[in-house]
């Protein structure tokens, strides 16, 4: 009789639970499948398997992302791995459940090392949600508002989670301390926490008793049922990353969502601006159903942990974007319309204004009572810290530029200055508005011959030197041209340049968005550059050389591009240059978003400091994968900072704590910025007046021509 009754409540509560989690599931699907096309996701995992094997290796299972965090990634990988092993033991419940109690799996529920490790993993897993749980109280938004990465999060559905969860670990624990008090175990003491719980409950009744049968069974239907609630409640709920995060990080854009802008898209083919039409075609994302279906999975696989908010430039000085809630506010958006998204035209013409309403039909996507406030749209920098540091491999900065890309193109609503900008770039070719005569008035301050392409590039020439429209229009950039020239120069290099030839490369304008822009640049460029013969291209500008090696290759233009300093820190290592002069400075270095975040290169630009004498070199709390942006990606350069604290004076603030003497980096814009916030800082008395912001081979070429420190030729300079 018991054994029924146990049999027919466990069958009812299962099939309750499956049909409440399938009904939620088909939805999911449903949603899912109405995206908008995204076939090179599943082309990019056909074309390289082994790396979407790796992914779920290193970050599904090893957890990579999460132990950047080391003692918070832990603990999600106690829970994550109990979530995995103890599969087994729900294995041994249902075997139980459904042929009795005293049944039992051959090998698997007799083995002692199982046992051991199963009830490890559930005190790992305790420990796990102890330690969840003080973060949470440490970090509660209630405490620290914005200083906590748990603002906005839906924090009590976390706490329910953790609930949950510990009610997982705990009947477990009851269930198998009954069977061992029952003497229906066979794990033995090698199932310790098991055999100990046991232990402290044998004496409440006589072995196969009616009592310590019942409680046996209640145990385990206690135990299954919490697991099926449990079911339910993920798929209702933020942890449904359980099931779908291993799924977003195998269609994650290879090999992470940083480096190239992904092309404009329409209906899962490369938008042609010639034949595109706005009412037919797809212009970036005006509406939720614009939206991919990996976008749409993106939305559902968000943790709400908060790591990219923070973690974020604008979010940290005070600025209304945070990627987490933007992402959040899309999925809830897309929740809240799915039902008219999937509906039939007939069910849409029978819902009422009132349901519409609830379902957020006319809400504007972009707007300022729309569902990402244009404040929030237009505060990214681009700086890629949310997607380096999002352990689901979201990918954030592709749906802002989406969103940008369609107020820019069909809505014409963008910031007014960076409208300056496009038209520069459209008249001139530049975002200054400059003649391109101008590109080589820097050469007439060497003291050596540079060769101008005008046809093609010289058949002994190694490098076409890139030199960008800051690196040849503005005051600060052109002393790191001036700088790389000569250090290619005493090392042998034979380089050439473009002159007026060379155009910006459109990364301006594709980060605002206006795609049309960067197309008709780009297009120009390559052109000029497969005319001329370029192989090898050498940029000082990251975004030129993010541009050049990663986005030309969509539009016919493929060359082997190396930053100037990967350059440099490979003719140092060869003996080429030798940097001999000392140069007695603390100095700190600034990673460049788009050098580091978007194209891993930190090591370089240290190892060239590493090899000029007397620098003592001091690393910002903030550094590499970490390091905190400028402000100026993502067109910021030519936009108003007009809402919280200045991103480049925070950065700023950051770097004096080092007590520098020079700040140093290896990005144009950077230079701009710090050296903008760092005179800010002079004038105020905050910094010594010493105090400059010099790219790494300004540092080389001083110790290589024996000019030592900055300090040394101040009075030279004055007399």
């Amino acid at each position: 009789m018991q054994y029924a009754i146990t049999l027919i409540v466990g069958l009812v509560g299962v099939a309750v639970a499956l049909a409440l989690a399938g009904r939620r599931v088909r939805f999911l699907w449903d949603l899912f499948k109405s995206g908008q096309p995204d076939p090179d996701r599943v082309l990019q995992l056909k074309r390289d398997k082994k790396s979407g094997v790796e992914g779920q290796v290193t970050e599904v299972l090893g957890q990579r992302k999460l132990l950047k965090w080391t003692v918070a990634g832990a603990a999600h990988l106690a829970v994550m791995w109990a979530f995995l092993l103890l599969i087994t033991v729900y294995g041994e419940a249902g075997v139980q459940l459904l042929f009795g109690l005293h049944a039992h799996i051959p090998f698997l529920q007799t083995w002692g090392p199982i046992g051991f490790v199963q009830d490890t993993i559930a005190l790992a897993c305790l420990a796990g949600l102890a330690t969840f749980a003080l973060i949470r109280v440490r970090n509660s938004p209630k405490k620290l508002d914005r200083g906590s990465r748990f603002k906005g999060s839906h924090t009590g559905g976390a706490w329910l989670i953790l609930f949950m969860i510990f009610n997982v670990i705990w009947t477990m624990l009851a269930f198998r301390g009954m069977e061992v008090a029952n003497g229906n175990f066979s794990y033995g003491r090698a199932a310790y926490a098991s055999y100990g719980v046991g232990r402290l409950l044998e004496n409440i009744g006589e072995p196969d008793s009616g009592l310590l049968n019942g409680l046996e069974a209640f145990f385990l239907l206690a135990h299954i049922g919490v697991a099926l609630i449990f079911l339910v409640i993920v798929v209702n709920s933020k942890h449904l990353h359980i099931f779908i995060a291993p799924l977003n990080v195998m269609f994650k854009r290879r090999p992470d969502g940083l480096g190239a802008v992904q092309p404009m898209m329409s209906r899962g083919k490369p938008l042609d601006f010639e034949e595109a039409d706005p009412d037919e075609d797809t212009f970036g994302r005006g509406k939720i159903e614009d939206f991919t279906w990996k976008g749409f999975l993106d939305m559902a696989t968000c943790t709400e942990c908060g790591r990219c908010q923070s973690q974020c430039p604008a979010w940290n000085t005070g600025k209304p974007l945070s990627p987490k809630m933007v992402v959040l506010e899309l999925r809830d958006h897309a929740f809240a319309k799915a039902p008219y998204m999937l509906a039939s035209e007939e069910e849409r013409a029978a819902f009422t204004d009132e349901q519409k309403a609830a379902m957020q039909v006319d809400k504007e996507l972009v707007g300022e009572d729309g569902v990402i406030h244009p404040d929030v749209l237009w505060s990214c920098t681009n700086c890629g810290a949310c997607v380096e540091q999002c352990p689901v491999d979201i990918e954030h900065i592709d749906h802002i530029l989406d969103m940008r890309r369609f107020q820019v193109m069909i809505e014409s609503s963008f910031p007014s200055e960076a409208g300056v900008m496009l038209k520069n770039l459209e008249n001139k070719g530049n975002p200054w508005g400059m003649s391109e005569m101008k590109r080589l008035e820097w050469i007439e301050e060497l003291d050596f011959e540079v060769e101008v392409v005008d046809d093609k590039l010289s058949e002994d020439t190694e490098y076409l030197f890139w030199v960008g429209c800051a690196g040849a229009l503005e005051d600060r950039a052109k002393k790191t041209t001036k700088a790389v020239a000569e250090l290619l120069h005493i090392a042998g290099v034979k380089f050439a340049v473009l002159g007026p030839m060379e155009a910006c490369t459109g990364d301006p304008a594709r980060r605002l968005g206006m795609e049309f822009v960067f197309q008709m640049l780009g297009q120009q460029n390559v052109e000029t550059l497969n005319d001329a013969g370029a192989k090898k291209i050498v940029a000082t500008c990251p975004h030129c050389f993010n541009t050049l090696a990663n986005e030309y290759p969509q539009i016919g233009g493929d060359y082997e591009v190396v930053h100037h300093t990967q350059l440099l820190a490979h003719l140092v290592e060869e003996g080429k240059l030798t940097p001999v002069t000392p140069i007695e400075e603390n100095i700190t270095y600034h990673d460049p978003c788009f050098l580091g975040r978007h194209n891993k290169v930190y090591k370089q630009p240290r190892d060239i400091m590493a090899t000029v004498p007397g620098v003592k070199t001091q690393e910002m709390h903030r550094h590499k994968d970490r390091g905190f942006c400028c402000g100026a990606g993502g067109a910021r350069m030519w936009m108003e900072e007009r809402i919280g604290k200045r991103i480049n004076t925070e950065r700023v603030d950051e770097a004096l704590t080092t007590d520098p003497d020079t700040v140093s980096t290896a990005c144009p814009f950077c230079l701009v910025m710090l050296g903008d916030a760092i005179n800010e800082k002079k004038n105020s008395g905050e910094a010594k007046e010493s105090l400059e912001v010099v790219d790494v081979s300004q540092l080389l070429i001083r110790s290589i021509k024996g000019e030592g420190t900055a300090k040394e030729k101040q009075p030279a300079a004055a007399e």
